[in-house]
């Protein structure tokens, strides 16, 4: 018997942000859209349910824990598991609270479908999806691919021994370990090492060089990686993991040929874009450096299918999944493209270590590179009011200044770093001087007003 074909505007693989924005926006026009998704855990995409959200939340819940300590509240391990159990049920709450915004926010659009199932390539335009209970063809005139990332994993024995996890398996553990092993000292690793140590777990690092941050200035890697160190987080590096065994207690890990003990293991070792299973060749959509290979208005190799998102490499944040949308919805309305990757510059990233480290625009390694020249502007946490009145006098604020008087990098790392990277980000957006930042009148107390000292 002939499959009955289905036939859509457009059709897009993947719940994640980049795509659920453009279904929402297309759900108010006279367009048939299907959204695909094949994990119902997933709707919202890897942020919401497995990514930034749950462990921005564990990671605010860990400091609130350990702010007691500033009111003489004696803590121990029993009463941090406690904490910690609180915490994972408010994770839980949250994001199956969101997962269902989420659906419901695509699911009220009467225009737009939304199919469970796995989804691959027939043809450039056609779409096989498998669900449980049958097969459906999908025929599109436009298609977009938003299918995310994956963590990627290890190949060493013992790797299937149930302890050893992967960052979305550890987010769902409902008991704090009393001794956790990261693989790997990537800003993933960092954050999860950081709200366990928090908790009050005895957290290792094991990095397989002796590269810590090497994309940022050595002196402020430096400083980080001293800030974590006094909090207590151990670091292992040159490490050979050799293997994992067996062991009453948790699992025991192999490192440069001895034995050590772990209640669970973390294997951070980055992420991928994840295009398996998508039958990508029988489209003729391209991959280039393990990812979906995508023009400046985020085109594959067919003008029809876009790639959105962490699938086609790069930086992977869900603001710029956000962004992508920004590009490729016009084109699907069939409006002129005036914003394409070519006018993406200068995008701030932070990492909700403790304290948080947030950069935009160019650090010093960069701005040598380029030959530019270029002043910098320190000022210590030390000297920020708001940093004695909450006892967070840790880390640095660093600003980079052209021979112009243009602000062209900046480097945090405090308390709040994550809020005030966004004015100085925009100051360069916007080609500002120092001055006008300087100058500025802020709200007291506050970290922002130290802009006022910092730029002087």
């Amino acid at each position: 018997m002939e499959k009955l074909v289905k036939k859509y505007d457009v059709a897009i693989i993947g719940w994640g942000k980049g795509g659920k924005t453009i279904a929402a926006k297309l759900g108010n026009t006279n367009l048939k859209v299907l959204v695909i998704e094949k994990d119902p855990k997933m709707y919202g995409g890897t942020c919401i349910n497995v990514g930034c959200l749950p462990t921005k939340a564990l990671t605010h819940l860990s400091k609130v824990l350990k702010e007691t300590r500033k009111l003489g509240i004696k803590r121990d391990f029993e009463l941090n598991k406690q904490a910690y159990a609180h915490a994972i049920k408010h994770k839980f709450d949250f994001v199956a609270r969101l997962n269902k915004v989420n659906f419901a926010n695509l699911d009220t659009k009467a225009n737009v479908d939304l199919l469970l199932g796995d989804a691959s390539f027939v043809d450039q335009n056609t779409l096989k999806v498998q669900s449980l209970d049958q097969e459906h063809l999908i025929q599109a005139d436009k298609i977009i691919i938003n299918t995310g990332a994956k963590s990627r994993d290890i190949n060493l024995p013992g790797r299937n021994n149930p302890n050893v996890l992967l960052s979305d398996q550890i987010l769902d553990l409902d008991v704090l370990p009393e001794k956790l092993l990261v693989i790997g000292a990537g800003f993933i690793g960092l954050e999860f090492a950081t709200y366990f140590n928090n908790f009050g777990t005895k957290v290792t690092i094991a990095q397989n060089n002796n590269l810590f941050m090497p994309s940022e200035d050595e002196s402020d890697a430096k400083a980080v990686l001293e800030q974590m160190q006094k909090q207590g987080i151990e670091f292992v590096f040159n490490a050979n993991i050799e293997g994992f065994e067996e062991s009453q207690n948790g699992v025991n890990v192999k490192i440069n040929g001895e034995l050590h003990n772990f209640d669970k293991v973390l294997v951070s070792v980055g992420r991928t874009p994840n295009y398996d299973g998508l039958n990508l060749e029988a489209a003729g959509v391209e991959v280039k450096n393990y990812a979906v290979a995508v023009n400046e208005k985020l085109q594959t190799s067919q003008s029809h299918i876009w790639a959105v998102g962490d699938v086609k490499g790069g930086a992977q944040f869900t603001y710029i999944s956000l962004d992508d949308s920004r590009i490729v919805l016009p084109q699907i309305l069939g409006k002129e493209v005036e914003y394409n990757l070519t006018n993406r510059t200068n995008v701030p990233f932070t990492s909700f270590i403790d304290p948080e480290y947030a950069r935009t625009g160019l650090n010093e390694k960069q701005a040598k590179a380029l030959n530019i020249n270029y002043t910098v502007k320190m000022l210590p946490t030390a000297k920020i009011p708001k940093a004695h009145v909450i006892d967070e006098l840790a880390g640095f604020s660093k600003v980079l200044i052209d021979e112009n008087g243009y602000i062209i990098g900046a480097t945090l790392f405090h308390y709040q770093a994550a809020e005030m990277i966004n004015i100085l980000s925009l100051a360069i957006s916007k080609k500002l001087k120092y001055q006008e930042l300087r100058d500025f009148i802020y709200t007291h107390p506050i970290f922002t007003e130290s802009l006022n000292e910092l730029l002087d």
